[in-house]
């Protein structure tokens, strides 16, 4: 009987997966595989391996890891100086909650900062440099994009490098290990997990933009997110579209299998599993 209700228990969250997550997947599969007409056709996985796609695609990626290298850099530092604060719990708090507000609206607030009479400029013509452009720029595209995602790279870290057993760091110390040397071989190997799942949750959505594409770079910078909602949008064209999505959905799995966390050789209990 206790396995019978521990089955059917079950049942809603493989419901939720099947309708959510498989249905989706199978719909957009479905429409790469159909022509304007609604005709089947491998030719639209033929037109994205042309070099109009294969640029584009690159330079997706290029864009998607500047941006997850500028979170990391800045999210590293900032999660290890939050766990040694007093109130660590409040600060991280503070950090999130900007997360919270619409992404739209945080867009549109970069355009007042950014703008020509915004006051980044204003500061810039006071000091005697003059009014720059700023806005529509790889600059300000990225700048936005790396303080949209911070707080996704921070939490991670910040859980991984709170549950580090401070008595391992202290044993490195003790056996003449320098900072430098017990940040690269005692901290950076525990808190992997952490900083993969960081990666996860910036480089994957950082693939798909397009609405900082459109509003903050001014469509001087495009992604396949840019590609997509073109298709979609403006050329009706679904099918390739939907190609698309398909490749970003493959490009997802691979990430995850590549940053997936492994938990052998963690502690529990203070012993080695």
């Amino acid at each position: 009987m206790k396995n019978k209700g521990g089955v059917f228990s079950l049942i809603p969250y493989y419901a939720w997966v099947v309708l959510f997550v498989v249905a989706p997947i199978l719909l957009v599969l479905y429409y790469s595989m159909l022509d304007l007409d609604g005709h089947f056709t491998l030719e639209n996985y033929k037109n994205f391996f042309t070099s109009v796609y294969f640029e584009m695609t690159l330079s997706s990626f290029w864009y998607a890891f500047l941006i997850t290298l500028f979170s990391l850099l800045v999210s590293y530092p900032a999660a290890y100086l939050i766990t040694k604060l007093k109130h660590k719990q409040l600060w991280l708090i503070l950090i999130i909650i900007p997360s919270w507000v619409n992404l739209l609206l945080k867009t549109y607030a970069f355009i007042g900062i950014f703008g020509n009479k915004g006051p980044i400029n204003a500061f810039l013509a006071t000091i005697g440099i003059g009014e720059q452009q700023i806005l529509f720029t790889n600059f300000s595209f990225i700048f936005v994009s790396v303080y949209i995602f911070i707080p996704f790279m921070i939490l991670p870290i910040f859980n991984a490098l709170d549950k580090l057993n401070p008595a391992l760091i202290d044993a490195a110390r003790d056996l003449g290990a320098s900072r430098i040397t017990t940040f690269r071989r005692v901290i950076i190997p525990l808190t992997m997990n952490g900083i993969k799942a960081g990666v996860q949750a910036v480089f994957i959505p950082a693939l798909s933009l397009f609405m900082i594409t459109r509003l903050i770079a001014g469509n001087k910078v495009i992604t396949l997110g840019t590609a997509i909602e073109q298709q979609f949008l403006v050329a009706q064209n679904w099918g390739m579209g939907s190609t698309i999505a398909v490749f970003l959905i493959i490009v997802m799995f691979i990430i995850m299998f590549l940053t997936g966390s492994k938990e052998k050789g963690e502690t529990q209990n203070g012993k080695t599993k």
